[in-house]
Parts: structure tokens; C-alpha cells; sequence
């Protein structure tokens, strides 16, 4: 016969190694439950800290005491998984933008290498101070007062510096990923990357393409362009991608008066360009689709539903305006989930 264990009421506890119970209302069982609820006070929190969710893979004490002195190049080594860096630019109005960016990339498994580059002083420090050594800061610092429109000063300003940041650490031998944090990701990309390519990049056309569409670089319009996104770009560290971002840059200096408000018609003439020296890959219009297309055509999205991968927040202009669409479309995240991204909940 099974030996039975002494009776032990719902506020007491059962010692076997002591064989005697402890009432919960006793002295000893008051302070046993004390301990518990501070253990619990103090470990709960933490656990559901940042740091806990996304401990760093390397110890603090690599990283420098003062962010300023932090560069590029110590960043990405620090950041960089399977050979790749995963980069977007960010200006502090858009930190929540950013976090939100971050849980879709989070929920994909791809977040430690992620790198922000600040454009101001304030987002690099609230970045590292949430999460050390993923955001850096390329001289000179832009405001950080002002959420810049698309077309703006302010906005050239602020993507101009793109393909020279991307060349960079092209040339510090790293896979590039960009990405604008006007975006979420519904499924890994990754998966669409595969080859040794150049540069793959999306159409911003909202012309709906069929599904098996060429993945060659589209001709261009009756006024000779191409609108190519380039909010959404990979590059491999071979002499093509580089030559692709050393012509942007010069398309840019070209071009300055043409182009103040906006660095995608250089990076189009950039990629005509060069189109012929260049591997070049157009990603699928069903997986990668442009704001225009995945916001307003609902047949499509319907009968496209299970494909998509990247959704770009854009063909709409305003800070207040992207946000309450993601609402609209379910695609604010930061709400309900601030703690699935490795910067936590934002102050």
C-alpha cells in the first residue's frame, strides 16, 4: 500500500525533508511568503526588461563609456550576425516608429543585427541606454526637434547620408540590409534573398504586376525614369553594390538643386546608370508591396493574402497620419506589444 501523506490544508505547507508543516499564518509561514513576494517583486519586472528579453552577446565592458566616440565600424562588428548588418536611420520623433519597426523585425528572429544610425544626440543615448551598442552616431548631428516631411529640407537632409553610410559598411565587408521604420514585417525576408545578386531592391509602382513578373530591373517610363524604391534596399559587398552607392552619391552632389526633398530619383538614375555594370534583382511586388497598393486595393490584398513579407507605411505624407493608418490596418504594434521589442516600452 502507498504510503499517505499528512493532510496539509490549503494555507499550510508540507515539509518532507523537515516532516512537519508551516501555516501560512504562522510567523514562519508570514515571513516565507514575504520572501516569495519580494523574490517575485524584484525578478518579475527585470524579466520582462529589455536586457532580459535580448541580453547582449557581448559584455559591456567591449562597448566605450562615452557614445560619442562609438563608430561605425566598432557598431556593425558588434551587431553584425552571419556577415550582416541590418540598418535603418532615425531621428528621435520617430523612436516610436523605430519601435514598432523593431517588434516586427523581433518577431522574425533578425533583431540582433539591427543598427541604428542616430541622426541626433538624443536617439543615440536613449538607444544604447536601452539597448547598448546598437545605435550610432555618424558626424554632424541633425536637430532633433523636428519629425522632417517627406519633400522637406529637412527630409533631404536626413536621407541623403543614406548611400554613404550604406557604402561604408559595404566597404567594411558587411551584407547591407536598409530599411525605413515606416515599415513592418510580416514574414522574414530573408527567405527573398537568396543568390548572390548585386542589389535587390522594390518597385513603388502601384500598377499591380503579375505574380511571376520579371525580376529584371523595369524599363522606364515615357520620361526615361524608374521608381524604384529605395527604402527597401539589400546589397552584397562586391564591387557592383559599391559602384551602385558611389553614383548615387554622385547623382546627388550632381543633382542637389533637382533633388532637395527627396534622394530617390538619384538613386533611380544611379541604378540606370549602372544598370548594365550591375546584378541587379527586383523583389516581388506580392511580398514587397509599396504603400499605395497594399493600403488601397483591398482586392488585391485579398487576393494576395498569405504573400506578404515587408508593408511600406508610405503614398501618404505626415507623421500623424502613417501612425493612424497602422492603426487603421492593425499594424501599430507598439501599444499592446512594447515588450516584444528590445528597446521595451518608451517614456
Amino acid at each position: 500500500m502507498a504510503q499517505q501523506l499528512p493532510y496539509s490544508s490549503p494555507l499550510s505547507y508540507y515539509s518532507t525533508s523537515k516532516g512537519r508543516h508551516i501555516s501560512l499564518t504562522s510567523r514562519n509561514g508570514l515571513l516565507l511568503l514575504v520572501a516569495l513576494l519580494v523574490i517575485l517583486g524584484v525578478f518579475l519586472p527585470w524579466a520582462r526588461s529589455p536586457l532580459f528579453l535580448f541580453p547582449n552577446r557581448t559584455s559591456s565592458s567591449s562597448l566605450p563609456t562615452n557614445w560619442r566616440n562609438y563608430s561605425l565600424a566598432e557598431a556593425a562588428k558588434f551587431v553584425a550576425k552571419d556577415g550582416t548588418v541590418i540598418v535603418c536611420t532615425v531621428s528621435y520623433p520617430f523612436l516610436p516608429f523605430l519601435n514598432n519597426w523593431l517588434i516586427s523585425v523581433s518577431r522574425q528572429k533578425h533583431q540582433d543585427k539591427v543598427l541604428v544610425i542616430a541622426e541626433d544626440y538624443a536617439t543615440l543615448y536613449k538607444v544604447n541606454n536601452k539597448w547598448p551598442g546598437h545605435a550610432v552616431l555618424v558626424p554632424p548631428a541633425l536637430s532633433s526637434q523636428t519629425a522632417h516631411k517627406f519633400g522637406s529640407k529637412g527630409f533631404f537632409n536626413f536621407t541623403s547620408r543614406r548611400p554613404q553610410h550604406l557604402l561604408q559598411l559595404l566597404e567594411l565587408g558587411y551584407n547591407v540590409m536598409y530599411n525605413d521604420v515606416d515599415m513592418v514585417w510580416l514574414q522574414d525576408p530573408f527567405q527573398y534573398l537568396q543568390g548572390s545578386h548585386d542589389a535587390y531592391f522594390t518597385d513603388d509602382r502601384t500598377r499591380i504586376k503579375p505574380l511571376d513578373h520579371s525580376h529584371c530591373l523595369p524599363p522606364p517610363d515615357r520620361n526615361g525614369v524608374t521608381y524604384i524604391c529605395s527604402c527597401m534596399i539589400f546589397l552584397r559587398p562586391n564591387n557592383g553594390a559599391k559602384l551602385l552607392m558611389k553614383k548615387w552619391i554622385d547623382e546627388l552632389h550632381a543633382g542637389s538643386k533637382a533633388y532637395e526633398g527627396n534622394d530617390q530619383p538619384a538613386f533611380n538614375w544611379a541604378l540606370n546608370k549602372t544598370a548594365h555594370q550591375l546584378d541587379l534583382y527586383l523583389l516581388p511586388q506580392a511580398a514587397f508591396p509599396t504603400g499605395g497598393l497594399y493600403f488601397k486595393n483591398k482586392t488585391w490584398v485579398e487576393e494576395t493574402k498569405g504573400k506578404h513579407v515587408i508593408v511600406h507605411n508610405n503614398y501618404i505624407i505626415g507623421y500623424n497620419n502613417k501612425m493612424k493608418r497602422f492603426h487603421d490596418f492593425g499594424l501599430w504594434l507598439v501599444d499592446d506589444h512594447a515588450f516584444e521589442s528590445p528597446l521595451g516600452k518608451l517614456e
